[in-house]
This record gives structure tokens, sequence and C-alpha cells, in this order.
């Protein structure tokens, strides 16, 4: 196998997988039907409270900021 053979071997796989890349970071429209599936209540990020707690709780102690949703902290972690 030569030199340019390999090239052109090269250039179509590297324009394969382009293509495969490419393609790929479509999204798909909802059809209205199907919206009622994201509704349910399995599909809710508030479902759990104690979940939700933790979660705002660990959002405001990384984020070192004051304020916004409600608590306040420094940021370290330590209240």
């Amino acid at each position: 196998m030569n030199l340019r053979t390999l090239f052109r071997f090269g250039y179509v796989l590297f324009a394969a997988i382009l293509c495969g890349l490419g393609s790929g970071c479509t999204s798909p429209k909802v059809q209205p039907w199907e919206r009622a599936e994201l509704t349910t209540y399995a599909m809710r990020t508030d479902r759990d409270p104690q979940a939700s707690a933790l979660s705002e709780h660990t959002w405001f102690s990384r984020e070192a900021s004051a304020g916004g949703r409600g608590v306040g902290g420094s940021g370290c972690g330590c209240n």
C-alpha cells in the first residue's frame, strides 16, 4: 500500500466520521401528543422534597453566592 492510497483512505475515513458526527446533532421535534409523557409525575424534578432540599443546599454551597434562591451562605459548605 503506497502513501497516496493511505492518505486517500484517511480522508475518506475522516469525512465519514465527520458526516456521522454531524448527523447526530439534530434534535427531534416533540409532537403535541407526546408531550403528555413529559409532564408525568415521574418526570418532575421536584417530586421528592428531601432530594430537592439537598440539591438546593449543594447548589448554594458550591456557587459561593448569597441569596437568589431564598438561602444564604458563604460557599464553604459549613452552614
